[in-house]
């Protein structure tokens, strides 16, 4: 005798039938599976929470905000879709229904008309480039929403100032002092920075020396940081996961600095020729014969319109 599944039932192997689908990389047929069990059980939140997760990867934010807000009138507890609500509104623009969506998740964002104002501190943020991924803090300026404050490295694809659309779901944690903190993936680049990154080798200088440079630079509206010292090259497991304390292994042996050098060092500026006079400046005042050794933009600016 043939077993008959209700419509519950049927959309239920339906959505199952989507989940095996993506798991297989096969969005466009798991899409299908979830329009499908949306139709036999159009008030399931689920399969529209599923295929508004699927909309958010491939970054089509007017399907991810439809198939979102559809999944929240049908489960108004659902937060994760209102999480993803929120970041398809923000995405768009839309920032009546961001405001909507952050306030029903429980987020006290203040009344206004334009882009939400509402400043989360320092977070780690994970960028995407075409040959690297890197994990950088930045300020987060609302719960989808950050501004980058390292200067990353050109392999990222990233610039320090860029504005980025993060995703709110943790993929890893950081230490800040005492604290953990999570890890966000960015998904899309909203504002490209106007400072292009330049790259400078600095030898027979000791770290003092270096961290005074630093802090010159910042003072004259650039970004600096010394990439010999401020970065750590992880598997993906622990950039996913937790870097440190119990659970933490060996990455290999890193290019540690003598006491003189050489340094590495990342820039980002507005003004080249700003740069080069801090630089010169620095080095005649400095009580070695300091040298400097390939200063040169490795990513330019993205020209504004």
């Amino acid at each position: 005798m043939p077993i008959r599944f209700g419509k519950a039932g049927k959309a239920t192997a339906l959505n199952e039938l989507g989940r095996q689908r993506d798991d297989d990389g096969d969005q466009d047929g798991a899409l299908e599976a979830y329009a499908r069990a949306s139709a036999v059980h159009p008030y399931w939140a689920v399969p529209w929470y599923n295929a508004g997760l699927i909309h958010k990867y491939r970054g089509d934010w007017a399907a991810s905000l439809q198939a979102n807000a559809r999944a929240v009138e049908c489960d108004p507890q659902n937060q994760g879709a209102i999480w993803n609500l929120g970041i398809a509104a923000t995405a768009l623009g839309d920032w009546a229904t961001a405001r909507r969506a952050w306030r029903q998740y429980g987020i006290g964002v203040p009344d206004g008309d334009g882009p939400v104002d509402y400043f989360v501190g320092l977070t780690p943020i994970r960028v995407h480039g075409g040959e690297a991924s890197e994990v950088v803090w930045a300020d987060r300026i609302d719960p989808a929403r950050a501004i980058l404050r390292n200067v990353p490295t050109p392999a990222s694809g990233h610039r320090y100032g860029d504005l980025v659309l993060h995703d709110g779901a943790a993929n890893g944690y950081r230490q800040r002092g005492d604290r953990e903190v999570p890890v966000f993936d960015a998904l899309e680049l909203i504002a490209p920075s106007d400072y292009s990154t330049y790259e400078v080798s600095i030898g027979n200088a000791v770290s003092d020396d270096i961290d005074a440079l630093i802090r010159r630079l910042e003072a004259g509206d650039a970004g600096a940081e010394n990439w010999s010292t401020s970065m750590q090259l992880l598997c993906r497991a622990c950039s996913e996961g937790r870097p440190y304390g119990e659970g933490q292994h060996d990455h290999g042996p890193e290019e540690i600095p003598g006491a003189m050098g050489p340094w590495r060092l990342g820039i980002a500026t507005r003004d080249e020729s700003a740069v080069r006079r801090v630089l010169d400046e620095w080095r005649a005042g400095v009580s070695t014969d300091a040298s400097l050794h390939d200063f040169r933009c490795v990513l330019q600016a993205s020209p504004r319109c």
